[in-house]
């Protein structure tokens, strides 16, 4: 017999910075190491992390800028907050 668990799907994984405008879901990791940008992976890091992008933060991709996209308005939590698309790639959810 399956559990309740085991009936819900499971949402794909990807970079926040892939998202389309209406997405929302949870944070699940922040990943900066090799994402293009003109900060190191660890300025990146703590500086997303300072923004309010952590773990389990509930995530809203509201608006995209009109050229290429970018950048990006993002609901965390119940801070809104604008972020270049590239930089978003760090921010892996689900």
């Amino acid at each position: 017999m399956m559990s309740k668990g085991q009936y819900q799907q499971r949402r794909p994984v990807l970079p926040l910075g892939s998202a389309r405008r209406g997405f929302s879901g949870l944070i699940h990791a922040i990943q900066a190491k090799n994402v293009d940008s003109a900060l190191s992976g660890d300025e990146l890091e703590s500086r997303l992390i300072e923004l309010g992008f952590v773990e389990g933060a509930k995530v809203e991709l509201l608006h995209e800028g009109i050229v290429g996209r970018d950048p990006i308005a993002v609901r965390v939590e119940n801070v809104t907050i604008a972020v270049r698309r590239r930089e978003a790639m760090a921010i892996i959810v689900a």
